[in-house]
């Protein structure tokens, strides 16, 4: 395995060459790029419902999502590979485009001119988003590499939180839009909206944005690519089957994509370790800023969605936040977010360290977490939105701050497989982490509802008990134990149970009018036997006199009395249905809740996995433009807090303005630096001072 030790003859630093004016457009260009991708994961969720309903396709509603994941977390890393190989510019063109012809398809999904290719209208928008993920994994692993081509590691942390915030940002406008969309245009519009910004993206970087090649020009690894592809995509596919009941995890389809998966992660491993140019170089991993930051970010993934999924479902189900508002009602851990992430890597970009603010933002997101966990069905909405800001703000910096480490402590060549590795890792999170948390959903809320009913069911009318015993008995499927709101709307089943009472009451007072209308007495009182009347009407149906419905005055007078009476029993069973109903609504809320919380608290635990993995992090210096020419790898105070325990008793740091232009050991030709007073550049030198004389075989 061999693999490139010195950076690529012909190799350009673009942070060194580029005028801020040009950086400035290629970073609007990118970010309008980033946005694409990111506001297309949340405009859509909105508009899946009408979407559904016009295209009846209600069996392929989670299909819609999937596929776009499964194709751009599959195709992440290698395009992160492509661009170091490439150039930044080509494959992030290459993925715009893709994804805006996907983008065009999935508008025109259902429509007769495309005459049923790939069958229905809701496959064809499977299909089509599966194309808009293609592309979109170029937007999202090219665009962050892009700002470590163009700015020297200090200055990249203020940029890194701005793709942090466009993320936030995205979640806050697509929702919106896709409902202002969907309700007054098209829900065709959801799509069609991600043209006009995807051209003004394509003219910023084609006209602005130079090649951003690393100079790299080897072999391209097509086994490790195709390999790659195959262990994600079967054990997304297993994830995705398990989590949401389509098949059991004992099944032979989720068992067998798991063995897909693991052989194709074997054989990937070994092809890996013998191509001279392999899609993701495993010697990377020797790294230990790498190694524990993917593994980081792995666990921030998983707590990341899972915070965000549930929040919204404990929103909706227990703070009756509207399902149309659910997106919007997590703004506060967007504003946090962003807050965070702009912050931390301003701050990073000042102090010049950035391990320190990583594990107070994971500190931060233990304590939301932790406070997410206290949350039950009277919790007030402000607490909640505080506990949000809180959890935010732990988040923030994790979505620059692993970025910037990750890229400052490979080789520049490298940033672009390092990057998108980095983003593979934490998509692979968030996907087993949705698999967990829908799993420990799946199987708690269920007991949880049933604990809570059994007081309630005591106590109800029979009519109300029987929706009880239905209620409990069928929340164990994962569809509807996401959102008892689904299996039991309690507006939905008081209006139902309120109009069921009075239908019931109205047939009661036509079978008794027309008994008394015929005037037999004997046929009155036969009624006053039916178990489905009330008591209280059978006792008042056999004291009723034959004279009393001998003419027509008394017989009308008699079924006047009982109607009152009726109508009376009749609001008094409606309250008591009411009453029940409420109880059963709020024993619903309180195991919602409670099953989040659980949820909550099962997240503290992979936030401190997180924090365990970045604690071994070495909190390299970010070099200033002009260290080392803009190679971290290549500046001498990097290779000093890279070194060993051992390799720093041999060695020191002088002053600077000791070295006068020598070129030391270990330094590329052409990398020696003249040490400058207020350089900032380190060096290297013996423990005593005086330059050591190696010595000879055999000489004394």
């Amino acid at each position: 395995m061999t693999h490139a030790q010195q950076a690529p003859e012909g190799r350009i630093d673009y942070a060194e060459t580029l005028d801020f004016p040009t950086k400035r457009l290629i970073l609007i260009g990118t970010l309008l790029g980033l946005f694409l991708s990111a506001l297309d994961q949340t405009i859509v969720s909105t508009a899946l419902p009408r979407i559904t309903q016009e295209l009846e396709g209600l069996s392929l509603y989670s299909w819609v999502t999937t596929a776009y994941l499964l194709a751009s977390t599959a195709m992440v890393p290698i395009y992160g590979k492509l661009s170091d190989i490439y150039g930044r510019k080509p494959i992030l063109m290459f993925g715009i485009v893709v994804f805006l012809l996907g983008s065009a398809l999935c508008g025109m999904s259902g429509e007769p001119f495309l005459n049923n290719v790939f069958g229905s209208g809701m496959m064809q928008l499977v299909v089509f988003r599966g194309i808009q993920g293609f592309g979109a994994a170029a937007l999202t692993s090219v665009a962050f590499a892009i700002i470590a081509d163009i700015f020297a590691p200090a200055e990249r942390g203020k940029y890194q939180g701005l793709f942090g915030a466009v993320f936030g940002l995205s979640s806050v406008i697509g929702p919106l839009l896709g409902g202002f969309l969907t309700d007054n245009v098209s829900w065709r519009w959801v799509f069609y909206v991600n043209l006009p910004i995807g051209l003004v993206a394509l003219a910023f970087i084609f006209t602005k944005m130079p090649r951003l090649a690393s100079g790299l020009k080897p072999k391209i690894d097509y086994l490790g690519a195709l390999l790659i592809i195959v262990f994600s995509v079967p054990l997304l596919l297993a994830l995705t089957f398990g989590a949401d009941g389509t098949y059991a995890w004992t099944s032979p389809t989720v068992l067998g994509l798991f063995a897909t998966s693991v052989v194709s992660l074997i054989l990937f491993l070994f092809v890996e370790s013998r191509h001279e140019s392999p899609i993701l170089p495993l010697s990377l991993f020797k790294n230990p800023t790498f190694a524990w930051g993917v593994l980081a970010r792995f666990f921030i993934g998983a707590a990341f969605l899972g915070a965000i999924l549930f929040l919204s479902l404990y929103l909706v189900n227990v703070q009756g936040v509207s399902a149309t508002a659910a997106g919007t009602a997590t703004i506060p851990l967007t504003m946090g977010l962003i807050a965070g992430a702009i912050g931390s890597g301003q701050l990073a970009s000042r102090l010049g360290y950035y391990k320190t603010m990583i594990i107070i933002g994971l500190l931060l997101m233990m304590g939301g977490f932790g406070l997410l966990s206290t949350l039950n069905a009277d919790t007030p909405y402000l607490r909640v939105v505080l506990y949000m800001v809180v959890l935010g703000l732990g988040l923030g910096p994790a979505l620059p701050l692993f970025n910037l480490a990750i890229q400052n402590a490979v080789k520049p060549w490298e940033i672009g497989v390092a990057t998108s590795s980095g983003q593979f890792f934490q998509q692979f999170g968030s996907v087993i982490g949705t698999a967990v948390f829908g799993a420990i959903l799946t199987s708690m809320l269920p007991t949880q509802i049933s604990r809570q009913l059994e007081p309630v069911k005591a106590d109800a009318p029979p009519a109300i008990r029987a929706q009880l015993d239905a209620l409990s008995g069928g929340t164990g499927g994962a569809s509807e134990s996401r959102s008892p709101q689904a299996s039991f709307d309690a507006v939905a089943v008081k209006a139902a149970t309120a109009d069921g009472i009075r239908k019931g009451f109205d047939g009661t007072l036509t079978a008794v009018t027309g008994a008394v209308n015929t005037g037999n007495i004997a046929a009155v009182q036969a009624l006053a036997t039916n178990p489905q009347f009330p008591a209280e009407l059978g006792t008042q149906l056999k004291n009723i006199p034959a004279a009393a419905i001998a003419t027509p005055q008394g017989r009308e007078a008699v079924v006047a009395q009982i109607k009152a009476g009726l109508d009376t029993a009749q609001a008094d069973a409606i309250k008591q249905a009411d009453t029940t109903l409420d109880k059963v609504s709020r024993a619903i809320k309180v195991a919602f809740a409670t099953t989040v919380s659980r949820i909550y608290l099962v997240s503290i635990l992979v936030a401190f996995l997180a924090l365990l993995a970045a604690l071994p992090m070495p909190n390299l210096r970010l070099p200033r433009k002009g260290e080392g020419k803009g190679n971290p790898a290549a500046s001498p105070r990097w290779k000093a807090e890279q070194a060993p325990p051992q390799a720093g008793k041999e060695a020191r740091t002088s002053r600077p303005g000791r070295s006068h232009g020598r070129v030391w050991p270990g330094l590329r030709p052409g990398a020696a630096f003249s040490g400058a007073a207020g350089s900032g550049a380190a060096v290297p030198v013996a423990r005593t001072g005086r330059r050591r004389t190696p010595r000879c075989s055999g000489s004394r």
